[in-house]
Protein backbone atom coordinates (compact mmCIF):
# COMPACT_ATOMS: atom_id res chain seq x y z
CA UNK A 1 0.00 0.00 0.00
CA UNK A 2 1.06 3.33 -0.86
CA UNK A 3 -0.64 6.54 0.77
CA UNK A 4 -0.37 10.06 -0.64
CA UNK A 5 -1.89 13.74 0.79
CA UNK A 6 -3.05 16.06 -1.25
CA UNK A 7 -1.97 19.86 -1.99
CA UNK A 8 -3.92 22.86 -1.04
CA UNK A 9 -3.97 24.97 -4.52
CA UNK A 10 -3.79 28.17 -3.20
CA UNK A 11 -0.03 27.69 -1.66
CA UNK A 12 2.73 27.43 -3.78
CA UNK A 13 3.19 23.61 -5.45
CA UNK A 14 6.52 23.75 -5.00
CA UNK A 15 5.90 24.25 -1.12
CA UNK A 16 3.16 22.08 -0.79
CA UNK A 17 5.71 19.47 -2.14
CA UNK A 18 8.01 19.86 0.50
CA UNK A 19 5.55 19.66 3.36
CA UNK A 20 4.22 16.10 1.63
CA UNK A 21 7.81 14.62 1.75
CA UNK A 22 8.18 16.01 5.21
CA UNK A 23 5.59 14.44 6.33
CA UNK A 24 6.64 10.76 4.78
CA UNK A 25 4.01 10.20 2.63
CA UNK A 26 4.91 8.04 -0.48
CA UNK A 27 3.12 10.35 -3.00
CA UNK A 28 1.31 13.63 -4.12
CA UNK A 29 -1.93 14.17 -5.33
CA UNK A 30 -1.64 17.48 -7.35
CA UNK A 31 -4.98 19.02 -7.44
CA UNK A 32 -4.39 20.71 -10.56
CA UNK A 33 -7.03 23.90 -9.54
CA UNK A 34 -6.79 27.70 -9.84
CA UNK A 35 -4.76 30.12 -8.37
CA UNK A 36 -1.84 28.42 -7.59
CA UNK A 37 -1.96 24.98 -9.07
CA UNK A 38 -4.16 25.64 -12.68
CA UNK A 39 -1.87 23.73 -15.56
CA UNK A 40 -0.89 27.49 -17.12
CA UNK A 41 0.95 28.12 -13.53
CA UNK A 42 2.47 24.28 -13.47
CA UNK A 43 3.60 24.63 -16.57
CA UNK A 44 5.98 27.11 -15.89
CA UNK A 45 7.44 25.00 -13.43
CA UNK A 46 7.19 22.08 -14.72
CA UNK A 47 11.06 21.12 -14.71
CA UNK A 48 11.68 22.22 -11.22
CA UNK A 49 8.05 20.35 -9.87
CA UNK A 50 10.07 16.51 -11.78
CA UNK A 51 13.44 17.42 -10.15
CA UNK A 52 11.25 18.28 -6.69
CA UNK A 53 9.38 15.27 -6.94
CA UNK A 54 12.05 13.33 -7.80
CA UNK A 55 14.56 14.88 -5.17
CA UNK A 56 12.11 13.90 -2.19
CA UNK A 57 11.46 10.68 -3.70
CA UNK A 58 7.83 11.22 -4.28
CA UNK A 59 5.57 9.78 -6.54
CA UNK A 60 2.83 12.03 -8.52
CA UNK A 61 -1.01 11.13 -8.63
CA UNK A 62 -3.10 13.87 -10.38
CA UNK A 63 -6.71 15.04 -9.89
CA UNK A 64 -8.22 17.49 -12.66
CA UNK A 65 -10.16 19.92 -12.06
CA UNK A 66 -13.10 20.31 -10.07
CA UNK A 67 -14.54 23.49 -10.48
CA UNK A 68 -15.51 23.15 -14.00
CA UNK A 69 -18.55 22.58 -15.58
CA UNK A 70 -18.23 19.04 -18.15
CA UNK A 71 -22.14 19.22 -18.50
CA UNK A 72 -23.29 22.44 -18.21
CA UNK A 73 -26.29 23.45 -20.73
CA UNK A 74 -24.45 25.73 -22.00
CA UNK A 75 -22.27 24.54 -24.95
CA UNK A 76 -19.58 27.40 -25.19
CA UNK A 77 -18.67 26.70 -21.31
CA UNK A 78 -19.02 22.52 -22.16
CA UNK A 79 -16.32 23.37 -24.66
CA UNK A 80 -14.27 25.46 -22.26
CA UNK A 81 -14.44 22.76 -19.55
CA UNK A 82 -13.25 20.32 -21.71
CA UNK A 83 -10.33 22.29 -22.70
CA UNK A 84 -9.19 23.01 -18.99
CA UNK A 85 -9.18 19.21 -18.18
CA UNK A 86 -7.30 18.28 -21.69
CA UNK A 87 -4.74 20.92 -21.13
CA UNK A 88 -4.73 19.60 -17.01
CA UNK A 89 -4.08 15.84 -18.70
CA UNK A 90 -1.90 16.88 -21.01
CA UNK A 91 0.25 18.43 -18.31
CA UNK A 92 -0.63 15.24 -15.81
CA UNK A 93 1.23 12.86 -18.76
CA UNK A 94 3.94 15.24 -18.95
CA UNK A 95 4.88 15.66 -15.33
CA UNK A 96 4.84 11.56 -14.95
CA UNK A 97 1.06 11.23 -13.21
CA UNK A 98 1.18 7.16 -12.58
CA UNK A 99 -2.77 8.04 -12.54
CA UNK A 100 -5.28 10.75 -12.99
CA UNK A 101 -8.50 11.20 -11.04
CA UNK A 102 -11.94 12.62 -12.43
CA UNK A 103 -14.57 14.34 -11.08
CA UNK A 104 -17.67 12.98 -12.97
CA UNK A 105 -19.69 16.34 -14.05
CA UNK A 106 -22.42 17.20 -11.49
CA UNK A 107 -25.93 18.68 -12.08
CA UNK A 108 -25.97 22.77 -11.83
CA UNK A 109 -28.57 25.76 -12.59
CA UNK A 110 -31.41 24.69 -14.54
CA UNK A 111 -30.00 21.15 -15.24
CA UNK A 112 -31.78 19.74 -12.18
CA UNK A 113 -35.29 20.38 -14.31
CA UNK A 114 -33.79 18.31 -17.27
CA UNK A 115 -31.54 15.45 -15.41
CA UNK A 116 -31.25 12.97 -18.49
CA UNK A 117 -30.62 16.08 -20.66
CA UNK A 118 -27.22 16.31 -18.73
CA UNK A 119 -26.42 12.92 -18.07
CA UNK A 120 -26.07 12.54 -22.00
CA UNK A 121 -23.46 15.66 -21.75
CA UNK A 122 -21.80 14.28 -18.83
CA UNK A 123 -21.47 10.80 -21.06
CA UNK A 124 -19.93 12.37 -23.87
CA UNK A 125 -17.50 14.36 -21.96
CA UNK A 126 -16.68 11.04 -20.50
CA UNK A 127 -16.13 9.48 -23.91
CA UNK A 128 -13.82 12.07 -24.50
CA UNK A 129 -11.73 11.45 -21.45
CA UNK A 130 -11.70 7.66 -22.02
CA UNK A 131 -10.33 8.89 -25.33
CA UNK A 132 -7.88 10.80 -24.19
CA UNK A 133 -6.63 8.51 -21.81
CA UNK A 134 -6.34 6.23 -23.85
CA UNK A 135 -4.02 8.63 -26.20
CA UNK A 136 -2.23 9.63 -23.34
CA UNK A 137 -1.74 5.80 -21.80
CA UNK A 138 -2.78 6.84 -18.18
CA UNK A 139 -5.48 4.89 -16.02
CA UNK A 140 -8.65 7.42 -15.16
CA UNK A 141 -10.43 6.90 -12.08
CA UNK A 142 -13.66 8.08 -11.66
CA UNK A 143 -14.51 9.59 -8.24
CA UNK A 144 -17.85 9.13 -6.68
CA UNK A 145 -20.06 12.00 -5.90
CA UNK A 146 -21.71 13.69 -2.96
CA UNK A 147 -25.20 13.28 -3.21
CA UNK A 148 -25.70 17.52 -4.53
CA UNK A 149 -23.91 16.13 -7.70
CA UNK A 150 -27.01 14.07 -8.59
CA UNK A 151 -25.04 11.82 -11.00
CA UNK A 152 -22.42 9.02 -10.34
CA UNK A 153 -23.42 9.12 -6.54
CA UNK A 154 -24.94 5.61 -5.77
CA UNK A 155 -23.48 1.97 -6.46
CA UNK A 156 -25.78 1.65 -9.04
CA UNK A 157 -24.98 4.13 -10.64
CA UNK A 158 -22.11 2.99 -11.79
CA UNK A 159 -23.04 -0.08 -13.34
CA UNK A 160 -23.63 2.12 -16.17
CA UNK A 161 -20.62 4.03 -16.57
CA UNK A 162 -18.48 0.75 -16.35
CA UNK A 163 -20.83 -0.62 -19.57
CA UNK A 164 -20.02 2.20 -21.20
CA UNK A 165 -16.33 2.79 -20.57
CA UNK A 166 -14.62 -0.62 -19.32
CA UNK A 167 -11.20 1.10 -19.05
CA UNK A 168 -12.24 3.50 -15.96
CA UNK A 169 -11.64 2.78 -12.59
CA UNK A 170 -12.95 3.83 -9.55
CA UNK A 171 -11.49 6.19 -6.84
CA UNK A 172 -13.63 5.57 -4.13
CA UNK A 173 -14.09 8.63 -1.85
CA UNK A 174 -15.40 7.79 1.79
CA UNK A 175 -16.33 10.94 2.33
CA UNK A 176 -18.55 11.66 -0.53
CA UNK A 177 -20.12 7.89 -0.13
CA UNK A 178 -20.84 8.87 3.56
CA UNK A 179 -23.02 12.00 3.03
CA UNK A 180 -26.33 11.82 4.03
CA UNK A 181 -26.11 7.95 4.52
CA UNK A 182 -25.15 7.22 8.29
CA UNK A 183 -26.00 3.37 8.08
CA UNK A 184 -22.86 3.52 5.35
CA UNK A 185 -24.77 1.33 3.37
CA UNK A 186 -23.63 3.43 0.00
CA UNK A 187 -19.68 3.04 1.03
CA UNK A 188 -20.10 -0.76 1.46
CA UNK A 189 -22.55 -1.03 -1.58
CA UNK A 190 -19.08 0.41 -3.56
CA UNK A 191 -17.13 -2.21 -1.95
CA UNK A 192 -19.16 -5.06 -2.79
CA UNK A 193 -20.10 -4.33 -6.12
CA UNK A 194 -17.00 -3.62 -7.85
CA UNK A 195 -13.47 -5.07 -5.72
CA UNK A 196 -11.95 -5.10 -8.92
CA UNK A 197 -12.52 -1.72 -10.34
CA UNK A 198 -11.23 -0.30 -7.04
CA UNK A 199 -8.11 2.15 -7.98
CA UNK A 200 -6.89 4.34 -6.01
CA UNK A 201 -8.82 5.20 -2.61
CA UNK A 202 -9.33 9.37 -0.97
CA UNK A 203 -10.00 9.10 2.81
CA UNK A 204 -11.56 11.36 5.00
CA UNK A 205 -14.12 11.36 7.76
CA UNK A 206 -17.26 13.18 8.33
CA UNK A 207 -20.48 13.54 10.26
CA UNK A 208 -22.77 12.31 7.38
CA UNK A 209 -23.76 16.31 6.97
CA UNK A 210 -20.91 17.68 4.64
CA UNK A 211 -17.76 17.04 2.93
CA UNK A 212 -15.96 18.01 6.02
CA UNK A 213 -12.82 16.21 5.60
CA UNK A 214 -11.90 15.18 8.90
CA UNK A 215 -9.07 12.90 10.32
CA UNK A 216 -9.95 9.36 10.55
CA UNK A 217 -11.48 9.08 13.80
CA UNK A 218 -13.43 12.37 13.86
CA UNK A 219 -16.48 11.46 12.14
CA UNK A 220 -18.48 8.50 11.97
CA UNK A 221 -17.48 6.38 9.21
CA UNK A 222 -16.41 3.05 9.87
CA UNK A 223 -12.81 2.88 8.64
CA UNK A 224 -12.01 -0.63 10.09
CA UNK A 225 -14.93 -2.59 8.57
CA UNK A 226 -13.75 -0.50 4.85
CA UNK A 227 -10.12 -1.61 5.70
CA UNK A 228 -10.61 -5.25 6.28
CA UNK A 229 -13.02 -5.78 3.21
CA UNK A 230 -10.70 -4.23 1.07
CA UNK A 231 -7.76 -5.92 2.75
CA UNK A 232 -10.19 -8.86 2.01
CA UNK A 233 -10.46 -8.26 -1.92
CA UNK A 234 -6.60 -7.39 -1.91
CA UNK A 235 -6.54 -4.16 -2.24
CA UNK A 236 -2.61 -2.58 -2.32
CA UNK A 237 -2.72 0.38 -4.53
CA UNK A 238 -3.02 4.33 -3.68
CA UNK A 239 -4.45 5.51 -0.94
CA UNK A 240 -4.59 9.58 -0.60
CA UNK A 241 -5.53 11.16 2.76
CA UNK A 242 -7.67 13.79 1.85
CA UNK A 243 -7.43 15.59 5.12
CA UNK A 244 -7.93 19.28 5.72
CA UNK A 245 -6.74 20.70 8.69
CA UNK A 246 -4.61 23.09 10.24
CA UNK A 247 -2.67 20.52 12.23
CA UNK A 248 -0.16 18.17 10.26
CA UNK A 249 -0.42 15.35 13.11
CA UNK A 250 -4.15 15.01 11.68
CA UNK A 251 -2.64 13.90 8.81
CA UNK A 252 0.24 11.72 10.10
CA UNK A 253 -2.35 10.13 12.59
CA UNK A 254 -5.02 9.20 10.47
CA UNK A 255 -2.09 7.12 8.37
CA UNK A 256 -1.12 5.82 11.21
CA UNK A 257 -4.47 4.44 11.82
CA UNK A 258 -5.16 3.68 8.13
CA UNK A 259 -1.74 1.43 8.02
CA UNK A 260 -2.68 -0.46 11.23
CA UNK A 261 -6.59 -1.30 10.17
CA UNK A 262 -4.85 -2.79 6.59
CA UNK A 263 -2.47 -4.61 8.24
CA UNK A 264 -5.09 -6.04 11.29
CA UNK A 265 -3.02 -4.48 13.97
CA UNK A 266 -6.02 -2.47 15.17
Amino acid sequence: MRYGAMNFPVVPVLDEIERVAGLDFDYLELAMDPPLAHYSVLLSQRLAITKALRDAGLGLVCHLPTFVSAADLTESIREASLGEMLSSFDLAADLGAEKVVLHPPMVTGLGVFVVPTVKELAFAFLEKMSEAGAERGLPLCLENMMPRNILAVEPEDFFEIFERFPDFKLTLDSGHAHIDNPGGNRLRGFVDRFPGKIGHLHLSDNSGRGDEHHAVGKGTIDFSSLAFKLREDGYNDTVTLEIFSDHPHDLTDSRRQVEAMFTGDL
